[in-house]
């Protein structure tokens, strides 16, 4: 009886926003035939499909610039293992479409001021911690009940997210949420769209007011890598079976460990250190680069 053939060491997905369907089958086609590749499978029509590769295409990057002027983000990863046992995920601009910090800050009015300070140091112009504390500082005297009102009026969930952490628990992952935001958004956010956990930095009050201060350690860029270890070695998985998504400068380390670190809508500098970069696609995107089709999305 013959050996089974091995699977191809290689698979390109190709994906767009789901809300401007413009994948083209003749598209798909045309660029399989180029680089030599496998049938094409279709994970949702005019959204993502994928085929197998025998090789990383020299035409990669080049690619890549050319089907961004058309709304399409192309990704090549190893075939094996890409179905991951473990989603680790950034919160703010990730699983939410807002910066914490900087509505917190337009409420105190000084929200310009932050929103600079939070662009530069997301794109690694800044020390992250030193960053944080001097944006918490300017919301020394707000009334802690701020939290509360920013979540209800402000923040709105990035559009996929309830559908990648249901289908990813369907098939017995694990979800956790990691921000170097603040707890009294992370708690919020995981509840309701169904993280397993939380990890986030404190806001520091008094009497009901913020004192501007945040609790000690900083939770930073390492204590993002340091969860990773942590929770994989908890549940007895390696880093390799995790999944990790994020945007900002102070994620890169636990994308660059996680075995696909997906740069989601990041910041230049960021998404130009990652394999994986999603500019148009949602947080779906991340079940079709597990090669999820739309057909075995959990119901939410």
């Amino acid at each position: 009886m013959p050996a089974t053939p091995s699977p191809a060491p290689f698979v390109a997905t190709l994906l767009c926003n789901p809300q401007n369907p413009v994948l083209e089958p003749t598209l798909v086609e045309t660029l399989r035939n180029a680089w030599g590749g496998g049938e094409a499978r279709w994970l949702n029509p005019g959204i993502a499909a994928e085929f197998d590769l025998g090789a990383m295409p020299d035409t990669r990057w080049t690619t890549w610039e050319d089907l961004q002027a058309l709304g399409i983000d192309l990704c090549v990863q190893p075939a094996a293992g890409r179905r991951k046992a473990m989603l680790l995920a950034d919160m703010d601009s990730t699983m939410i479409e807002q910066e914490c910090i900087d509505e917190l800050a337009d409420m105190a009015g000084v929200g310009a001021h932050v929103s600079e300070i939070t662009a530069r140091a997301m794109n690694g112009e800044l020390d992250f911690e030193a960053a944080l504390r001097e944006r918490v500082g300017l919301l020394e005297g707000l009334a802690e009940g701020i939290i509360a009102q920013v979540l209800s009026e402000r923040i709105t969930f990035m559009p996929g997210g309830k559908a990648l952490i249901a289908t990813m628990k369907a098939h017995g992952g694990h979800a956790a949420l990691v921000s170097g935001g603040f707890t009294g958004f992370t708690e919020a956010v995981a509840r309701d769209l169904g993280f397993d956990e939380h990890r986030a930095n404190t806001l520091l009050a008094q009497d009901g007011m913020l004192t501007g201060e945040v609790a000690k350690p900083i939770l930073g860029r390492q204590a993002k890598v340091d969860a990773l270890n942590d929770i994989t070695a908890r549940l007895g998985l390696t880093p390799a079976q995790v999944i990790a998504v994020g945007d900002g400068a102070n994620d890169l380390g636990m994308l660059d460990l996680a075995g696909a670190g997906v740069a989601l809508h990041a910041k230049p500098a960021v998404a130009a250190q990652c394999d994986l970069r999603v500019n148009h696609g949602d947080l779906t995107a991340l079940l079709y680069l597990q090669g999820y089709s739309v057909e075995e999305f959990a119901p939410i």
